[in-house]
């Protein structure tokens, strides 16, 4: 019987632990945590820090001796090293280690493109010490730049700066972040972002799709959905897929997976990062067979115990997309939609990460959002509707009154939901009072009335969940209890329609449970003089 040791047992694993069990394989599963999701799906479980390369080396010896080993494997973490470090000692399929640090520490990565002629972006990199700014103007970089922690993963730490007022703030936040305290600071890169994933069998390297991704919220880099396939013209494709290619050759992994992230700048392609493994972001155990019904997890499976990687042609051309919900800080009340996204007719998947009580932020990184959609479809038009509607059904309802929900919607700076309104509306938005009439016998059990606007429902404007402005509104009256009205009477203005824009119907949601709750506890003037 076939046995492989699986490093990770989080919901980016589950698909290869799937598809060796089909297989019939003897799976080990090893994870830092010891009540890791798909701990029961393992025939034997360890608990092992992945960083720790030699208690991995322990354990997968151990079994090799008791009742043999044929190959380890990992998708969506950033260990490849240690799964290389496995290999390489016990004589098993896979890169080298020296290949896999070449395509995790993003200095050494770097390097190896610069060698080769692959083309990205200058960089230089800091260890703390010394004055990061003179790096900089010695190699002749200029603003704006990115700043990155060399050593992980999720867009954790990954800022662009402006000038060298931020840079130093970036870089003590990435330093912080790195495991081996260094980072790294490039040149940025203009221009749109494509994910690829290859699988590379003894030397073949086989391009298996791909996806636009959708990159928003500088100056941090939040990845909010990806689409595959691409929908950029063939000649695009094929010059993003040749860079990919070189630096594949370039970091030297010559059998197993790469995962890429390509930018086509003005200057043409240019590598973000490879890593030597499947992607994360439910794209290679899930985007991959639902667009093109190949399964690129068994693959890189098959390779990483000395198995032909199997067929990759794909078998079907549907289109996949993958949209992120995320959420406004606070602390969540309540969470509905899950089942009702499901039933969405397109919708293959729904993802969440967060429940009642958990308290949530505006995400900086790709680890901060509280769930995804994937739908998918015969058109592109189809797949994105899917997964709007689905996330549309969804109500992360915060608890009233929070104080880091109210300085995000009435006081610090940052993103608004919807960024595209006409100025005249917004003018006149910033012109309204937070509420007209008296403070004093408002039921609370009623439904609050609230200023209209005119030519609201015009307004087409899409939010960051692809829910557009007049659809928001309707959906915010509906579930928060609000009542477009006017006249006499205590009625909500300027912070309904702020904190929509702000916030989306989440935020004028939380306005109108925020201002009952202040009713029945006596704190309404302060939490009205506070917003």
């Amino acid at each position: 019987m076939t046995t492989i040791l699986i490093l990770g047992g989080g919901v980016m694993q589950e698909p290869g632990i799937r598809i060796a069990r089909r297989k019939g394989w003897r799976i080990l599963l090893a994870d830092g945590n010891p009540n890791a999701i798909a701990r029961a799906r393992a025939d034997v479980f360890e608990c092992i820090d992945l960083k720790d390369k030699d208690g991995l080396l322990a354990f997968a010896s151990s079994v090799r001796e008791k009742s043999g080993l044929d190959g380890v494997f990992t998708a969506g973490t950033d260990f490849s090293s240690s799964v290389a470090w496995v290999a390489e000692k016990l004589g098993l399929p896979g890169i080298s280690y020296a290949t896999a640090m070449r395509a995790t520490d993003k200095c050494l990565m770097r390097e190896a493109f610069r060698a080769a002629g692959v083309p990205g972006p200058r960089f230089v990199c800091w260890a703390g010490t010394g004055d990061p700014g003179a790096r900089l103007e010695a190699a002749g970089m200029t603003f704006p730049l990115v700043v990155k922690p060399v050593d992980n993963m999720g867009a954790r730490g990954v800022k662009r700066v402006e000038n060298s007022d931020e840079l130093g703030e970036a870089c003590r936040v990435a330093f912080s972040l790195s495991r081996t305290s260094r980072v790294i600071i490039e040149e940025y890169m203009e221009g749109p972002e494509f994910s690829l994933d290859a699988i590379v069998d003894r030397g073949k390297v086989i391009v298996c799709g791909v996806a636009d991704r959708l990159i928003r919220f500088p100056p941090s880099f939040v990845e909010m959905g990806h689409t595959m396939p691409t929908g950029f013209a063939p000649e695009s494709v094929q010059e993003i897929e040749s860079v990919f290619l070189a630096g594949i050759k370039a970091l030297g992994i010559d059998n197993g997976a790469a995962k890429g992230d390509i930018k086509l700048t003005p200057r043409g392609p240019m590598v973000g990062e490879i890593a030597a493994r499947l992607s994360g972001g439910y794209m290679s155990g899930w985007t991959f067979p639902l667009a093109s019904g190949v399964e690129v997890t068994e693959a890189a499976l098959n390779i990483a115990v000395g198995l032909p990687a199997g067929n990759l042609t794909p078998r079907q051309e549907k289109v996949c997309a993958e949209r992120a919900l995320i959420s406004i800080p606070g602390v969540v009340e309540r969470l509905s939609g899950a089942e009702e996204a499901r039933q969405v007719p397109g919708v293959a998947e729904v993802f969440l990460r967060i429940a009642g009580g958990d308290a949530v932020v505006f995400p900086s990184n790709n680890v901060q959002k509280c769930g995804n959609v994937l739908a998918v479809s015969e058109s592109l038009i189809g797949a994105e509707a899917a997964a709007s509607r689905a996330l549309g059904l969804f109500q992360i309802r915060l608890r009233p009154l929070v104080k880091a929900t109210n300085d995000h919607l009435f006081r610090e700076a940052g993103h608004d939901c919807f960024d595209g309104l006409p100025l005249q509306f917004m003018t006149q938005i910033q012109a309204m009072p937070a509420c007209h009439g008296e403070l004093t016998g408002i039921d609370p059990a009623a439904p609050l009335a609230i200023e209209t606007l005119p030519g609201w429902e015009a307004l087409h404007d899409r939010d960051w969940h692809g829910i557009d402005f007049a659809e928001s509104v309707r959906l915010a009256c509906e579930q928060g209890g609000g009542l477009l009205s006017g006249g006499a009477g205590f009625h909500l203005s300027g912070i309904f329609w702020r904190a929509l824009v702000r916030g989306g119907r989440q935020g004028a949601v939380y306005v109108l449970d925020s201002i009952r709750e202040a009713v029945r506890s006596g704190l309404l003037r302060e939490f009205l003089l506070h917003s």
